[in-house]
């Protein structure tokens, strides 16, 4: 507490500034929950949202599959958004989304990133001499440079400790689309070793959209989406939160892996076909090396690797050392408001996984050389209900469905139910949807919530979510339940907005002799307040944890973002932060923007203070070069980090670089 008045210092410097945020990022978060965070999946969902930003979507040309690609739109918005263009036509500006009555405030400012009010061309793919002369170009190039050693600096890690990558996108309208992706971590070797290519990471894509009855062409790297995802989904991916904002939603759509993210993709060719009216054909195909941690008495696949660290000798020894092949398709055919859809997949892999069963949370993990799954997705969308579902089975012999129902008791007051079962014994290497205990496999629950609007510039949600997990889990050693709970408020009158959220959750944990299972009990609450005039604007806000599981756990943090920004030309970004919390159950996590595509949500646990300061300055409408300095300081430690990774001081101030070029 000594440092509190660091706090309030920085309080009344900052208190009428809201720091210049991307609103979809903010939407993130606040979707966001502790789980979500630190899943992989928050990533991908991430660097997702980020390239529909920059590669927004022609609402006058949209497909329904185009808007599917925006979680925070229901089917029904999805669904109004199309018949208001088929009654008036196109639209003239993004300001007629007004129009829709059912399309609230909040989520019309969120098409705004996302989505243009562009003109439709002569029907028919555009000519190769047009693609060549007037698509557009984006190169991007990033660094980070830390004002540190680590311990692997040092000893251990093969490469240096710098972290960068370089991006090319070439785009024309909504029809073709070419790209190449080099990524480093810091610690890697460039040209060197295992790396003499260069960049450990390389990802590259090609995309046709809308030639003839083709709807979507990918050619290289891609993630792909079928139903609500008990078969396949490595593209999209939100928790809770984001399930009510959506009211349950499923998807399908197949899109370019443009991530640095190097895990959970395809490499292949995929496609979608219009094969008549209202029925499309959908097939991908995939063969990709992949990293592994081989079991040593038998060299099959203990564990499947998404991390794609290749810092030291063990890492680049596991580096693309399996394999699989992927084949796969969806059918789905829609008539008036209901749709129906099947989904297949073969996997099969070089080695045999054979997951390490020495305990027993692990005995139903997949496992074999060889995978199918096969499952059937259903729905029906109205103007009042709506419902979808998906289930599955495959050659584990098991079963997982999960089902929604959605009822607008008003036009400003929505009802979600969602219920899903996952056998314990049902796995599919490809899976990811709604769940509790972060996979598709042994848990049941029940989920309801609500979404209320009293006014146009207030939104409410609300949920309870029960789930039981039948088979022990990690941490968990028989039979065990979760009841999570949590409501939050967003207020926007004018310059002004106000949130406000509080969760309660209860898990059966093991107790200290694991002899049977006690409940933590974790209370999060956090309140905001924020200002923006479009030049200054400025946010508060403050966190609180409190945990109850063998010890308790007190945590809390107070942030505030300042920001200027002067028309076009230059913008500047401060982050002050302090925090304080008893251990890392009472952990906070804060939103701070980084650079362009770069995900930043990082973790505090301690006490210290964080700050950065981030400059953003487009010398013309071609160079954009944006630059960021961030330090954090622990009052409570001499060393940060562990292993490899430690570092010898109690503070770390990493230095950011990007610069852009669009032709």
């Amino acid at each position: 507490m000594k440092h509190f008045s660091l706090i309030i210092f920085g309080a009344f410097i900052f208190m009428s500034a809201y720091g210049q945020q991307h609103e979809w990022e903010q939407y993130l978060y606040q979707l966001g929950e502790l789980e979500d965070i630190e899943s992989a999946s928050w990533e991908t969902s991430f660097d997702m949202l980020c390239d529909l930003e920059e590669n927004p979507i022609n609402i006058n040309t949209a497909t329904r599959e185009d808007l599917e690609q925006l979680p925070f739109l229901t089917a029904k918005d999805v669904e109004n958004i199309c018949e208001y263009l088929y009654r008036y036509g196109p639209m003239k500006s993004l300001g007629e989304l007004a129009m829709i009555r059912d399309l609230d405030y909040f989520k019309r400012r969120l098409l705004f990133y996302f989505t243009y009010a562009g003109n439709i061309k002569k029907k028919g793919f555009p000519k190769l001499d047009n693609i060549i002369k007037y698509g557009k170009h984006d190169i991007i190039g990033t660094a980070k440079i830390p004002l540190y050693t680590r311990k692997g600096d040092k000893e251990g890690y093969v490469g240096y400790q710098y972290k960068h990558s370089i991006r090319y996108d070439f785009t024309y309208g909504d029809y073709v689309r070419l790209g190449i992706i080099g990524a480093q971590d810091a610690g890697e070797p460039f040209f060197a070793g295992k790396n003499s290519m260069g960049y450990d990471f390389y990802s590259f894509y090609f995309v046709l959209k809308k030639l003839g009855r083709i709807k979507t062409f990918v050619l290289g790297r891609y993630r792909a989406r079928f139903g609500i995802g008990l078969v396949i989904n490595n593209n999209f991916a939100f928790g809770k939160l984001a399930a009510l904002s959506s009211l349950g939603r499923g998807g399908s759509n197949i899109r370019p892996h443009a991530s640095r993210s190097d895990g959970n993709y395809l490499q292949g060719a995929a496609i979608t076909v219009n094969a008549t009216k209202g029925l499309d054909v959908s097939a991908f195909i995939s063969y990709r090396k992949f990293d592994a941690t081989l079991n040593k008495d038998d060299g099959t696949i203990a564990t499947i690797l998404n991390s794609g660290y290749h810092r030291t000798e063990t890492e680049l020894s596991k580096k693309n050392n399996s394999s699989h092949f992927v084949i796969g398709g969806n059918v789905d055919y829609r008539i008036g408001g209901f749709y129906a859809g099947i989904t297949s997949i073969y996997v099969s892999l070089d080695k045999i996984l054979k997951p390490k069963s020495d305990v027993v949370y692990r005995k139903h993990y997949a496992h074999g050389k060889n995978f199918y799954n096969v499952g059937i997705n259903y729905g029906y969308t109205g103007h009042k209900i709506s419902f979808s579902g998906e289930t599955a089975t495959g050659g584990c012999h098991a079963l997982a469905t999960i089902n929604t129902l959605s009822y607008s008791v008003t036009d400003n007051f929505d009802i979600l139910a969602l219920q899903r079962f996952y056998s314990f014994k049902y796995y599919s290497l490809f899976s990811e949807s709604f769940s509790e205990g972060g996979a598709v496999q042994n848990e049941s629950g029940i989920y309801l919530g609500v979404n209320w609007r009293p006014i146009p510039t207030m939104n409410i949600m609300a949920y309870s979510d029960f789930a039981y997990f039948a088979w022990p889990k990690y941490q968990a050693s028989g039979s065990s339940h979760s009841f999570d709970n949590l409501v939050q408020m967003n207020y926007t009158p004018g310059k002004w907005a106000f949130a406000l959220r509080y969760r309660f959750k209860m898990r059966e944990r093991d107790n200290d002799n694991k002899t049977g299972l006690i409940y933590k009990n974790e209370h999060r609450g956090r309140l905001s307040v924020a200002y923006n005039d479009g030049t200054w604007s400025g946010k508060s806000q403050a966190d609180v944890s409190y945990v109850d599981y063998k010890d308790k756990s007190l945590g809390w943090m107070i942030s505030q973002n300042v920001s200027l920004k002067v028309k076009k030309m230059f913008s500047i970004t401060a982050v002050l932060g302090y925090f304080n919390t008893d251990d890392y159950d009472s952990r906070m996590y804060s939103y701070e923007r980084g650079m362009l595509y770069s995900f930043s949500f990082p973790a505090y646990y301690g006490n210290g203070l964080r700050c950065s300061l981030l400059a953003t300055s487009n010398f013309s409408k071609i160079i954009t070069i944006m630059a960021k300095i961030g330090t954090t300081k622990y009052f409570d430690r001499n060393t940060i980090g562990s292993g490899y990774q430690q570092i010898y001081g109690s503070s770390a101030t990493d230095v950011e670089l990007q610069v852009r070029f669009k032709l």
